[in-house]
């Protein structure tokens, strides 16, 4: 019977453990106290206090009287959960902070006017070793396509090695120097576009693989730069952790070195890729996950079809303003098939990019095939269930196909603001009837744990102005809908705002399989949490639009103050 003893006394060890941490917990705790606290929880409506932990977690969450020394005491604001970006893109944000930023641009002037004064400012930009990089264009507000011709045009800028992306950074438009380090009879590349009319200098999706191949890559200095600047802004934005949608092996390896040093102060739950995007190379990554929650590599980013906006997302029927044209795949069903099961089966819960209704309707055959491989025996339903497979923008489904994901609870992974930018075009793309049926969904998806988030940097990186377009359908700049709808364009897609919120929060921590873990203000919960001037449900819903946050905090640190 020795053995009963030897068991009784590991299991009395690890109790003495437990009890030790948990005395640590509560000798040491911090208690904050505000004069509200959303926590997320059902039923937590009075809640105005909570502890921190020694490890950053939350070890309590309660109500005080008014008439109480810590209610008397409590520091003025609201507290709420930190939010969440759904899909973004970590290392681009910090790259677009740090080059010249071309959103809203309406002429080529205007272009070239940002490229100048960005010349001056950098001493040294637009060199061989050292491009001018930028992003935000569109031919839509353009006119036309750009050329290398364009950027030309002025004196101080045709020697420069210039590469600016295209609003949705699906296309990028280079200068003549850059053209000049490619072959002088490149061929026309399936599953992308060489841009040949009215000049050369934009390349798109595939395409981008021959500018790609020259640029010369930031070194790891330079991005532990931008990481620090992006985390810094998402801080001041309210956002304490995102989803990095596409992460190469390398810089994989970079983010590891990085978390849980003083700068990585947003938690990153990271889906890797490779520059030959849909390869199925995982050996050179494994699953990883940081003990303290600031790092998670357990998912991977395929790509079916490029973007709306350049006619590169991939539809069954001909887009409307361009007959003969249904966009490209970046690869075709079947291997989009292969790289999805091949991915699963080493563990990886598997994300695709699909904008077009035919990408869509592939991207769910590949994940159906997947969970069929996975689970034999079980129901699809089921099977997802556990595995979380997503579809990265999820933008235009065909009711067929919207039918199957609700069935097989396949999540989509929305970005509220690509609605009410692509709205000045979208119909002219799709038609009316495409549109009002496929496109754009969010309160019809409800029932299968939508993740929201902005795909920063296409779309700014604050998580309000996406509650404010989730909840009003209409743009955060402008605070409009279309001539159609200038109310808010198809409202009956418009959430809650609680739903909203949820979206940002408690969306991506069950896309992420963090639920109970981040989202929300509970015991066992990191500690990460925003403070706001007023609660959200109390904010006119036009102050959204240029809301800022009081306090951020991530793990029981403050990392941003307005004051």
């Amino acid at each position: 019977m020795a053995w009963l003893y030897t068991v009784a006394t590991i299991i009395g060890l690890g109790s003495l453990v437990r009890f030790r941490q948990d005395a640590a917990d509560y000798l040491f705790a911090e208690t904050h106290c505000y004069q509200a606290v959303r926590t997320n929880v059902l039923g937590d409506r009075d809640v105005n206090c909570f502890s921190v932990s020694s490890t950053g977690t939350f070890s309590m969450v309660f109500t005080v009287d008014a008439g109480s020394k810590l209610a008397e005491t409590a520091h003025s604001g609201y507290a709420m959960p930190g939010l969440w970006d759904g899909h973004g893109h970590l290392l681009q944000y910090g790259e677009f902070l740090n080059s010249v930023d071309l959103f809203g641009s309406k002429t080529m002037d205007d272009i070239r006017d940002r490229v100048h004064s960005y010349v001056d400012e950098h001493p040294g930009a637009g060199t061989a070793d050292e491009w001018v990089r930028g992003v935000g264009w569109d031919q839509m507000a353009l006119g036309a396509m750009p050329t290398a011709a364009d950027l030309a045009a002025d004196e101080k800028l045709k020697d420069l090695y210039i590469m600016l992306d295209r609003v949705d950074v699906h296309c990028t438009w280079v200068s003549q120097a850059v053209l000049d380090l490619l072959p002088e009879d490149l061929p026309d590349v399936p599953g992308g576009e060489i841009v040949r009319n009215p000049g050369m200098g934009v390349f798109c999706d595939n395409a981008m693989a021959a500018v790609l191949a020259v640029w010369p890559k930031p070194d790891n200095k330079k991005k532990a730069a931008y990481v620090k600047s992006a985390m810094k802004q998402l801080n001041q934005n309210g956002l304490v952790g995102m989803h990095d949608a596409g992460v190469s092996a390398g810089n994989l390896d970079l983010y590891k070195e990085l978390a849980g040093t003083e700068d990585w102060t947003v938690r990153v739950y990271a889906m890797a890729e490779y520059y030959d995007r849909n390869a199925f190379c995982p050996n050179p990554v494994e699953r990883f996950n940081d003990e303290n929650g600031f790092l998670s590599i357990q998912s991977v980013k395929l790509f079916a079809d490029g973007a709306l906006g350049s006619w590169g997302s991939a539809l069954i029927d001909d887009y409307a303003d361009r007959p003969g044209l249904s966009g490209s795949l970046l690869v075709n069903a079947s291997e989009l098939t292969y790289r999805a099961v091949s991915w699963a089966s080493k563990g990886f819960q598997v994300n695709i990019h699909a904008i077009g209704d035919l990408a869509n309707r592939y991207a769910i055959d590949a994940h159906t095939a997947a969970l069929r491989l996975l689970c034999p025996c079980e129901s699809l339903a089921d099977c997802q269930a556990r595995h979380r497979f997503r579809i990265e923008h999820a933008q235009i489904i065909h009711q067929d196909d919207q039918a199957r994901m609700h069935a097989v609870g396949i999540i989509p992974s929305i970005q509220p603001t690509h609605a009410t930018s692509d709205m000045a075009y979208a119909e002219q793309r799709l038609g009316k009837e495409r549109t009002a049926k496929e496109a754009y969904r969010m309160r019809s998806v409800l029932d299968i744990n939508p993740i929201l988030g902005s795909d920063f940097p296409v779309e700014p990186s604050d998580p309000f102005q996406g509650i404010y377009a989730a909840v009003t359908r209409r743009s955060p700049h402008t605070g409009r809908g279309t001539d159609d709808f200038p109310d808010g364009w198809y409202p009956e897609e418009a959430l809650t705002l609680d739903q909203a919120i949820r979206g940002f929060t408690e969306g991506p921590a069950y896309g992420g399989f963090t639920e109970g873990k981040t989202g929300v203000i509970a015991p066992g919960a990191y500690a990460d949490w925003i403070v706001l001037d007023k609660p959200l449900d109390e904010t006119d819903i036009e102050e959204l639009r240029s809301l800022k946050v009081r306090e951020t905090w991530v793990g029981g640190r403050k990392v941003y103050s307005r004051d």
